[in-house]
C-alpha cells in the first residue's frame, strides 16, 4: 500500500502540493532533476494575482473572484477569437475563486510579504502581489523550498524527502490505462523507482528546441526566437504522460512576452532575462527605433508583440523618475546585469537612440494628453506615474519579444486529474505550466505564479485523498484483512515475533516476519508459491526465539 505522493518538479506549483500533502497528513517525496529546486517559478518578476486578498482589502481594492474570472475569460479569447476554449471556463472559475486564499495562505503560512498590489496589463483591477524587494517568484519559492527542507531535516526524512539530480522517466501502472502507482526515475547512472500517486509539475516546453521537440511539433515557426525559459523546461512531464494515453489541450498556444530584456553584449543569446510586467503596470512607456509609440502598454501579451512585429526595433521600454522610484529594487538589479541603463536626462536617451531630443519631447507630450484626457489613440485607459518630462531622469531597457509560456499542456479537470480518452487516469495530477487549458490561447500576466499555487493545492488535497482512499480500500479488501488478522493473532500468542503485510506491486502481497531477540538482523527474501483463491497464503508457526534478530519478508501471490 503506497504511503506517500511523489511530486515531480521543485518548482512552486510542485511545492505548494508537498506543503498541501504534509497539510492533510501525508507524506511526499520530491523528485527534481536539477541540482537545485526553484524552477522558472524562482525567475517570475511582477507577482502573484489574487482577487478579495487581504492586501487588496487593507488598500480598499474593491476587486472580487467574479471580476478576475472575467478578466481571465476576456484573455483567454487570444487573437482572432471572440470566445474561450469550452474547457477553459471550470479551470478558470477554480483559479479566479481560489487565487484569494493561495495569496493569504502564503503570507499566513510562510511569512512572506505581498504587501504591495498593481495592475498588469489585461487586468481591470489592481490584484497583482508583490513585496517590497526582490523578485516576487523567487521569494515565494524559496520560502515554500526552504521550510520543506526544513521538515525534512527534522523529520529525518520520515514525511518529506527532497531528492535532486532524479530525472523522472516513466510512470508506472498497475494495468495497461489503469491505475497510476509510481515513477521510475534516473540518478546516479541508477535506474530506481518510487511508488504512490504522482503530482506532476514539471513545467512547460518554451526550451526544448530539438529538432524531436514538442515545440518544433506544435509551433515551429516559433522555434527561432529566444526564450525566457531554463533548459529543465523541456516537456518531460507531458512526454511522460502521453505515453500512458494521457490527453492535452491548447498545445498550439504558445505565449510571446513582448520584453525580453537585450543585452548589448549578446543581442543573440538565446535565453534572454525578462522585463517584468510589473514595469509597465508602474507606467513604463514602450517606444520604437525612432521614438514613438505604437500600442497600449497595458494591452494583452499577445497584442503588445503583435504591434511590436509591425513596427520598426530597436524598441524600448521607458520609465520615468517616479515611475523608477516605485520599482528601484527591479531597475537597480536590471542594470547590475547590464540589460538596462540610466539616463540623468530624456537629452542622453536621444543621443543614445540617435534621434532628435524634440522627438522624444513630442511623444512625452502626447502621452500626458492622452492621461490628461483619459483618451489615447491606442485604447490605454491607465496612465500611472505620468506625466513624462524630457527633464526628468529615466532607466531604459531594450525589449524583444520573447518565448515565455506554454499555456497548452495536459489535459486535467478542476480537480487536477489528468485526462485520458476513457476519462480520470487514477493516480495521476497536473498543476503548473505542464498542465493545459486554465488559460486558454492567452494568459495574462501574474497567473503563472497563481496556478501554481492554486493548482499546486489543489493537486495535493486530491493526492492525499487518494492516499487515505487506498489504504481504506486496503483495510477492507478481505485478502488484506485476513492476513493482517493473522498478524494481530500472532501478536497475542508470541508477542516477540511481529508480523506485516503489505501489497505486492504484482497485486498479491509482501508478508514481513522479524523475529525478535538481542544483536545483529538478518534480512531474508523468500518468494512464495500462490495461494488457493479461497484462503491466504499458510504462515508458519514460529520458531523458538533465535540468539539474534532476524527477518524473513515472504511474497505471495493472489
Amino acid at each position: 500500500m503506497a504511503s506517500q505522493v511523489i511530486v515531480i518538479g521543485g518548482g512552486l506549483s510542485g511545492l505548494s502540493a508537498c506543503h498541501t500533502i504534509l497539510e492533510h497528513g501525508g507524506r511526499v517525496c520530491l523528485l527534481d532533476k536539477m541540482a537545485f529546486c526553484g524552477g522558472n517559478s524562482t525567475k517570475a518578476t511582477s507577482g502573484i494575482n489574487g482577487a478579495l486578498t487581504k492586501t487588496q482589502v487593507a488598500h480598499s481594492i474593491p476587486d472580487s473572484p467574479q471580476i478576475f474570472e472575467e478578466d481571465i475569460m476576456k484573455s483567454a479569447c487570444g487573437k482572432d477569437h471572440t470566445t474561450p476554449p469550452a474547457h477553459t471556463e471550470p479551470l478558470a472559475k477554480v483559479l479566479a475563486h481560489e487565487s484569494g486564499p493561495a495569496v493569504d495562505w502564503l503570507q499566513d503560512a510562510f511569512g512572506l510579504d505581498l504587501s504591495l498590489v498593481s495592475r498588469l496589463g489585461g487586468h481591470s483591477q489592481p490584484r497583482t502581489h508583490r513585496g517590497k524587494e526582490k523578485f516576487p517568484g523567487f521569494t515565494i519559492t524559496y520560502g515554500l523550498l526552504e521550510k520543506l527542507e526544513a521538515i525534512e531535516a527534522e523529520t529525518k526524512g520520515e514525511m518529506a524527502r527532497i531528492v535532486n539530480k532524479a530525472t523522472a522517466t516513466k510512470l508506472l501502472q498497475d494495468t495497461p490505462g489503469g491505475n497510476v502507482f509510481g515513477v521510475e526515475y534516473i540518478k546516479d547512472g541508477k535506474t530506481l523507482q518510487e511508488f504512490g500517486p504522482v503530482v506532476i509539475a514539471t513545467g512547460g516546453f518554451a526550451a526544448d528546441f530539438a529538432s524531436d521537440s514538442i515545440l518544433n511539433e506544435v509551433r515551429p515557426d516559433l522555434a527561432h526566437l529566444p526564450t525566457t525559459n531554463g533548459e529543465h523546461c523541456s516537456g518531460d512531464g507531458i512526454k511522460m504522460a502521453r505515453a500512458i494515453g494521457a490527453d492535452t489541450v491548447d498545445m498550439e498556444s504558445v505565449q510571446v512576452h513582448p520584453t525580453g530584456l537585450v543585452h548589448p553584449d549578446e543581442p543573440d543569446a538565446k535565453v534572454k532575462f525578462l522585463a517584468a510586467e510589473a514595469l509597465r503596470g508602474c507606467g513604463g512607456v514602450l517606444i520604437d527605433a525612432n521614438g514613438h509609440r505604437f500600442c497600449d502598454e497595458l494591452g494583452r501579451r499577445d497584442y503588445v508583440s503583435g504591434e511590436m512585429w509591425k513596427n520598426k526595433g530597436p524598441f524600448r521600454l521607458v520609465l520615468n523618475g517616479a515611475a523608477s522610484k516605485e520599482i528601484l529594487w527591479h531597475c537597480k538589479h536590471y542594470v547590475g546585469r547590464g540589460v538596462m541603463k540610466f539616463f540623468p536626462h530624456g537629452n542622453d536617451l536621444a543621443a543614445e537612440m540617435k534621434i532628435n531630443p524634440k522627438v522624444l519631447s513630442d511623444t512625452f507630450q502626447k502621452y500626458n494628453k492622452c492621461a490628461a484626457e483619459k483618451k489615447c489613440p491606442y485604447g490605454k485607459k491607465f496612465f500611472h506615474n505620468a506625466p513624462f518630462e524630457l527633464n526628468d531622469e529615466f532607466h531604459v531597457a531594450q525589449v524583444t519579444p520573447v518565448l515565455h509560456y506554454t499555456m497548452g499542456g495536459l489535459a486535467i479537470n478542476a480537480h487536477g486529474e489528468v485526462l485520458g480518452k476513457e476519462g480520470v487516469i487514477p493516480g495521476l495530477y497536473a498543476a503548473g505550466e505542464v498542465m493545459g487549458g486554465v488559460h486558454g490561447r492567452n494568459r495574462l500576466g501574474g497567473n503563472s505564479l497563481l496556478d501554481c499555487v492554486v493548482y499546486g493545492r489543489v493537486c495535493g488535497a486530491q493526492a492525499a485523498r487518494h492516499l487515505l482512499r487506498t489504504a481504506i480500500n486496503h483495510i477492507r479488501d478481505p485478502k488484506t484483512a485476513a492476513a493482517n488478522r493473522v498478524g494481530v493473532l500472532n501478536g497475542h500468542f508470541n508477542p516477540g515475533l511481529k508480523i506485516a503485510v503489505e501489497p505486492s506491486a504484482l497485486g498479491g502481497f509482501t508478508m514481513n516476519v522479524e523475529f525478535g531477540g538481542a544483536g545483529g538482523a538478518q534480512a531474508v527474501e523468500a518468494p512464495v508459491a500462490a495461494a488457493a483463491p479461497a484462503a491466504p497464503a499458510p504462515v508458519a508457526a514460529a520458531p523458538a526465539p533465535a540468539p539474534a534478530a532476524a527477518a524473513a519478508s515472504l511474497t505471495a501471490a493472489e
